[in-house]
Order: structure tokens, then C-alpha cells, then sequence
């Protein structure tokens, strides 16, 4: 007799760890591990959850039309090209399921988000890791990396846990490179803290062909990462496909409330993406004052360089202590680093005064 046995690259999987949210015997804890909006969700959103709950007896709206209606207007969208999704990471491995099978490849940055690595391997498929240069994806090496058996290209810009970001000419050139039949898949989790002018989230790449699709979600500025509500825009053959993968009912009716009323709470972007970047700015400064490396970020955290994992080690010791979680890097193979979330001014400068009383 033996027992069931799955899929050879489940087994070969490392069950994914989120970042920590207790520490014991600490009463007060200020969790910059995870990456979540500064300010929590939105009042809007947070009532309109209220509300639906009463009637969670009902299934929700299996095409979440309301909410797809709402994210058109919302990024000036095509709501048809629209799905949507608990969170971003099931929509991320609906498309690595759809588009890639064992003997397949697919292709991700050294430092991309590790569910690239987990959804790949996976299904089966071998998952090729090009070197960064500078901690930023290389598109010459991803370029370079493709194979006829190559059949999806995974980025997120800007990438997780690096910070690092793509100017919209290099996203251009990247695409332009690819073979059409060769998805290339945009994750814009942190999209809406990036300000700068030369910056696209995906939208632009998705109309200029068939072969682009790009991934937003609701857990970062809209402080909803409880919800997992996640969205994403592609050409019509793709989101046919997800269409057919997808769950009859895979986002909840409180998920899909609080999404429409988020979206239209007034300046909630506007004033996240500001304190974002007055804050991180803040955090950066007070870090390199103690002599540590921060490497440039576009996102809601930083990742600090302690050039060695004792110092980083010692380094998250010394937050420990003060109730402060962060994320170290291992899973990353970046034993050296910790990822910081950005949080209330408050919470940057209790990092900066852990660390300034850290131990030689």
C-alpha cells in the first residue's frame, strides 16, 4: 500500500512565509515586515465591509462587475479586459498554471517576488533566475535567457524586495525583445508610490500588443491586505483564458464592497504616495547617517545593506528588542539585508533609534 502522491513539483516546494506579525512578551508591536499601507485601509472601505456583512449569506458576483465597472473609471480601462482576484498572488499563479507546463520554462530576476519561484516550480516548469546588475533587473540578460521553450517573463516594477524600478523605455525595449508568443507578465503591486514622469505601470504595454498582462492589488496603499483583493488588465485573448481558470466565485462580496468604496475615497492615493515618499526619504537619511547601505527604492519599504548576516542578524536582534519586525532576507539569498517598511513618522524614527543603539 503507499499513499497519494502529488504532483514532483509540489514536493519540491518550500511552503512560502509570510512576514511576522508577534514577537513574545512584547506588548507593543510595530510590524514593518509585510509591506502594508502606513495608514490602514480606508474609512470608506472599512464601512462598506461592514455593511456587506450582512449579507454574507449570498454568494457574491461571480464577474465582480460592480468592481471591474469601478477600476475602469478609475485608471481609464476597458472593464471587458478586467479581472479580478483574491489578491494578486492568485491571479499571478492562475497565469503561470494556464501558460506553462513541465518542460516549459519561464523566466524571473535574481531578486524577483519569490511566488515567481513557487508558482513556476509548481506547475513543473524549470524557472530561470537571471542575475541583476546593481540590484535592478538586467533586460540584456533576460533577453538573453530566452529559449524557444520559454513561454512566460515575470517582472515586478518596481520589484519586491529590492525597491528597484525600470524606466518605461527599458519595460519597452524588454517587450520589443520578446518573442509573441512569450508572455510577459507585469507585477505593479507598488505602483501607485512611484512618482516620477518617465513611469507606466503596464497599461501602455498591455494596448501595444497581445502578449502583456499586467497585476495590481488592493494590499499595499489601500491598506487592504486582509481582504486579498487583487486585480489585473490584459488584452482580451489572456483574460479569456483567466476567465476559463478562474474560480466561480473567487472574490468574496466584502472583498468586492470594500474595493469600490476604496477606489472612491477621495485623495487616499494622493496623500499615501505623498507620506511615502517624505517618509522614506526620512527613513533613508537616518539609516545612511548610521553608516548603513540603503539600496534605492521606488516602493513602500527600503532594503538595508548591513554587508554581512551577522550584522544584519545583530541588526534585527536590536529591533527585536523594541518590538519592531522587519523582514530579514534569507529567503532571497540576501542573508546581509533586511526590507523595512515604510510606516508612520512615529515608527521610522523608532527604527532609526534601535538601530543607532545596535551593538558594535
Amino acid at each position: 500500500m503507499t499513499a497519494p502522491r502529488a504532483n514532483a513539483g509540489i514536493m519540491k516546494l518550500t511552503p512560502y512565509v509570510g512576514g511576522e506579525a508577534k514577537l513574545a512578551g512584547v506588548n507593543r508591536i510595530i510590524k514593518l515586515s509585510s509591506n502594508e499601507g502606513a495608514f490602514g485601509p480606508p474609512p470608506g472601505a472599512t464601512a462598506a465591509a461592514a455593511r456587506a456583512a450582512t449579507e454574507m449569506h449570498r454568494y457574491p458576483d461571480g464577474d465582480c462587475n460592480a468592481l471591474r465597472q469601478a477600476l475602469g473609471s478609475r485608471f481609464s480601462l476597458d472593464p471587458k479586459q478586467i479581472v479580478c482576484g483574491a489578491g494578486s498572488d492568485e491571479l499571478l499563479a492562475l497565469l503561470i498554471h494556464a501558460y506553462a507546463a513541465p518542460g516549459d520554462e519561464i523566466i524571473m530576476s535574481e531578486y524577483g517576488f519569490v511566488m515567481y519561484e513557487i508558482g513556476g516550480t509548481a506547475v513543473g516548469a524549470k524557472v530561470i533566475k537571471v542575475p541583476e546588475r546593481n540590484m535592478t533587473a538586467d533586460v540584456d540578460a533576460i533577453l538573453a535567457a530566452v529559449s524557444p521553450k520559454t513561454r512566460m517573463v515575470l517582472i515586478a516594477n518596481p520589484n519586491n524586495p529590492t525597491g528597484s524600478i525600470l524606466p518605461q523605455s527599458e519595460m519597452e525595449r524588454l517587450h520589443q525583445g520578446l518573442p509573441p508568443d512569450v508572455l510577459l507578465l507585469i507585477d505593479a503591486a507598488y505602483c501607485e508610490y512611484v512618482d516620477r514622469p518617465d513611469f507606466d505601470p503596464g497599461t501602455k504595454l498591455v494596448d501595444a500588443g497581445d502578449n502583456v498582462i499586467m497585476t495590481r492589488t488592493f494590499s499595499k496603499i489601500f491598506g487592504m491586505g486582509g481582504m486579498r483583493l487583487g486585480w489585473c488588465y490584459g488584452p482580451p485573448g489572456v483574460i479569456d483564458v483567466l476567465n476559463r481558470a478562474r474560480g466561480p466565485f473567487n472574490v468574496s462580496l466584502l472583498a468586492q464592497e470594500a474595493g469600490v468604496a476604496a477606489l472612491a475615497e477621495e485623495h487616499w492615493v494622493e496623500v499615501g504616495r505623498a507620506h511615502n515618499a517624505t517618509q522614506r526619504a526620512r527613513l533613508v537619511g537616518a539609516l545612511e547617517a548610521l553608516s548603513i547601505k540603503v539600496w534605492p527604492s521606488e516602493g513602500n519599504f527600503v532594503l538595508a545593506d548591513f554587508a554581512t548576516p551577522e550584522l544584519a542578524a545583530a541588526a534585527d536582534a536590536a529591533l527585536r528588542r523594541r518590538g519592531i519586525i522587519v523582514r530579514a532576507m534569507r529567503a532571497y539569498n540576501l542573508p546581509h539585508c533586511l526590507r523595512i517598511t515604510v510606516g508612520t513618522a512615529e515608527e521610522c524614527d523608532l527604527v532609526a533609534e534601535a538601530l543607532a543603539d545596535r551593538a558594535p
